[in-house]
Order: C-alpha cells, then sequence, then structure tokens
C-alpha cells in the first residue's frame, strides 16, 4: 500500500483537491441558491435537489467542458507545432507522428510495450490515439451536458420574466450560452498560452514540468536530455 501511494501520489493528490473542490462548490454553491430563492420569496431546496439540479450541472460541466478542450487542442497542437526553448514543445525537426521505430510500435514493439501496440489495424490506430479520443469525447459530453442543463436553467428564468421558452437549438446559438462558454474558454487558452512561453525564461527546480535551472533559454528539456 505504501509504494502504491508514493507511485500513485501526483493522480491521488489532485484526485483529493478535486473532490474537496467540488464538495466545496456544491455546499457554497447551495448556500448562494436558497440565498436568491429566499430574496424572490421562494421556498428553499434541500442539499439533494440542489446537486441533482441544472443549475449546478450547468455550472460543473461548463468548467469541465473547457479543461478538456484545452488538453485536447494542446495534444492535437503539439504533433505538429513548436516553440522553441519550451519543455511543453518538443524540437526542431520532431514535428509530426513519428516513425514506427521511434514509436515503439508493430515490429519495433517490446516485450513490455502494451498489447494493442504490438499489433496493427483498427487496434493500433485507436491505441495509438486514445489520449486525444478520450480527452474530446470528455470534452463532447461535457458540452453537452452543459447545453442542455443551460436550457433547463435559462427556461426557469424565462418563465419567471414571462418570457417565451427556448429550444435546445435556440439555446446553443444564443448570446448566454456562448458568453458563459467563451468565458471559460479564453482563460484555458491564455493559462496554456503563458505555460508555454512562461516555460522558455523561467524555471521550477525539481518539475517535469520545468527545464533543469542551468539549461540555456533556447533549450528545450527534450534537447538537453
Amino acid at each position: 500500500m505504501r509504494h502504491f501511494l508514493r507511485s500513485s501520489s501526483l493522480s491521488l493528490v489532485f484526485l483529493a483537491i478535486f473532490v474537496l473542490a467540488l464538495v466545496g462548490q456544491s455546499i457554497a454553491g447551495y448556500a448562494y441558491n436558497n440565498e436568491e430563492l429566499a430574496q424572490h420569496g421562494e421556498p428553499s431546496v434541500t442539499f439533494i435537489d440542489f446537486v441533482t439540479s441544472s443549475d449546478f450541472l450547468v455550472d460543473v460541466a461548463e468548467n469541465w467542458q473547457s479543461e478538456f478542450l484545452q488538453f485536447f487542442l494542446f495534444i492535437l497542437a503539439t504533433i505538429w507545432l513548436i516553440q522553441r526553448g519550451s519543455p511543453e514543445s518538443k524540437k526542431a525537426g520532431d514535428e509530426g507522428v513519428g516513425t514506427d521505430e521511434e514509436q515503439l510500435i508493430g515490429d519495433h514493439a517490446r516485450a513490455d510495450s502494451p498489447p494493442w501496440a504490438k499489433v496493427r489495424g483498427a487496434r493500433l490506430w485507436i491505441y495509438s490515439n486514445s489520449l486525444l479520443l478520450v480527452m474530446g469525447a470528455v470534452f463532447l459530453f461535457s458540452w453537452l451536458a452543459q447545453s442542455l442543463a443551460g436550457q433547463v436553467v435559462a427556461n426557469q428564468e424565462n418563465a419567471q420574466h414571462g418570457m417565451p421558452l427556448e429550444t435546445w437549438g435556440e439555446y446553443i446559438v444564443s448570446a448566454d450560452f456562448w458568453n458563459r462558454t467563451l468565458q471559460n474558454w479564453q482563460s484555458e487558452f491564455l493559462a496554456v498560452g503563458a505555460m508555454v512561453a512562461f516555460s522558455i525564461y523561467l524555471r521550477q527546480r525539481g518539475s517535469s514540468e520545468s527545464k533543469p535551472v542551468g539549461v540555456p533559454h533556447h533549450t528545450s528539456s527534450v534537447e538537453s536530455e
């Protein structure tokens, strides 16, 4: 158990702080939601009713979809695009998907390579692109959940103000939907771009996301190995 905790500590710590943040969001959101209901003279809801409501789901889903879109685009972009000096980038000349020998697939697979890396055809293609496929799938699922929950919330507000209800198609082209969506997207793209650029000139000793402290700015961590 001790070995497992140590060898999986990065994943476990982020899982723990994710759960704590989600629980904290649900508690704060529950309190805020009941405050708003009280201001409108409406009865409060239970905690279970709130965390299973469209109000809570839309807030969670809109953050998830932006995060996974960020990773999807970054994974895709780093196949072909480079940034000289950034440890987030491959070195110049390494653009592309790489050769079978470099990727240790097919006849070049090792004895301990994953089984689907040793085969050809659809299974190899799926496994070769599995990270991108899963990130994209989670993004699409989260985006769909956000749009459906957002439609419910928007129609609840429309009903309160005596306005006509919106269909799903009308909602996903509305200013409200894209205002909420693009607020999250732009912050994610800024964070990724900043990480790529800052890591050229700044260092964090001991972090795998940083070049070694003494490596020149123009050199990536891959080139320094």
